[in-house]
């Protein structure tokens, strides 16, 4: 079930461990992704605190919300680029969008298959696709305190398979968020110390967050079909008679072809009108 967008906005906005979390993810999605100029950059679920490096030089700027979720107005003292849609049914053309973010969508979708379907229908061949959810090995996905801990928390293996059944391919991965889940001062001052320190040990057991990247390749066909399809396309003339194969007349009494006066005389050049 997905959160309320006023709940997403208040931890983000205004709290200090939103803020703190904001800024780690948005430095990743940003390090991933440094330049999206002429690109249409798409986000779903609330994944506006990552869109905002990519105003400036996108082609365009898309923050899909689910209904379930609401929305609100994005970005703050501009024009609004975001919009309430259908979880499974996006107001995009097919292949438009060529970076897509989805936080808070994936691990809170009731329809995860085909929420799916539709990341793949909008993203164009060579797009790539960044899904951020909780990891099911961190303290994040364990506290109520924060978005992390509602849904469905993934493994790395869980988010790598799930994605692969919907034909993407896995790129690149990261966990990040080695912070507790706390609004302490103590811990928000020590976030960055600790986010240095827990990079440097794993790479994705101990983070509150998992990142993972994957791209859509079409591949061209290269057969002529599938062996079902030849074999269906072989029999398509297949009710028809075959035609007989020519073969000389022979008489009953002896081996040499039976000629009649017209045949002769066809084959001499002066052939007799038949009477």
């Amino acid at each position: 079930m997905h959160l309320d967008v006023v709940d997403l906005r208040n931890f983000y906005y205004r709290t200090g461990l939103g803020r703190a979390a904001q800024r780690v993810i948005r430095n990743q999605v940003v390090s991933y992704w440094p330049d999206a100029s002429r690109q249409t950059v798409a986000g779903f679920g609330f994944a506006v605190p990552l869109l905002r490096p990519y105003l400036a030089d996108a082609r365009r700027v898309v923050a899909l919300m689910p209904d379930q979720q609401g929305v609100m107005h994005w970005p703050a003292g501009m024009e609004n680029t975001s919009t309430l849609c259908q979880e499974i049914r996006w107001p995009l053309q097919t292949g438009v969008v060529d970076r897509l973010v989805v936080m808070h969508g994936l691990e809170t979708s009731e329809n995860q298959t085909a929420l799916l379907d539709e990341c793949w229908r909008v993203l164009g061949p060579g797009g790539k696709a960044l899904f951020i959810v909780p990891n099911r090995g961190g303290v994040w996905s364990r506290s109520d305190s924060t978005p992390f801990g509602y849904g469905r928390p993934y493994s790395l293996g869980q988010l790598e398979a799930q994605l692969k059944l919907a034909n993407f391919v896995p790129e690149r991965h990261k966990a990040v968020l080695f912070q507790p889940p706390s609004n302490k001062k103590f811990w928000l001052r020590s976030g960055p110390v600790l986010e240095k320190i827990g990079r440097q040990v794993t790479d994705h057991l101990a983070g509150g967050v998992l990142m993972l990247e994957v791209s859509k390749q079409v591949y061209a066909q290269t057969g002529t079909g599938s062996p079902q399809a030849i074999k269906r396309a072989k029999g398509v003339l297949g009710g028809l008679r075959p035609v007989p194969e020519a073969k000389p007349a022979y008489n009953k009494g002896g081996a040499k072809p039976a000629y009649t006066a017209t045949t002769q005389a066809a084959n001499k050049g002066t052939a007799k009108p038949a009477l």
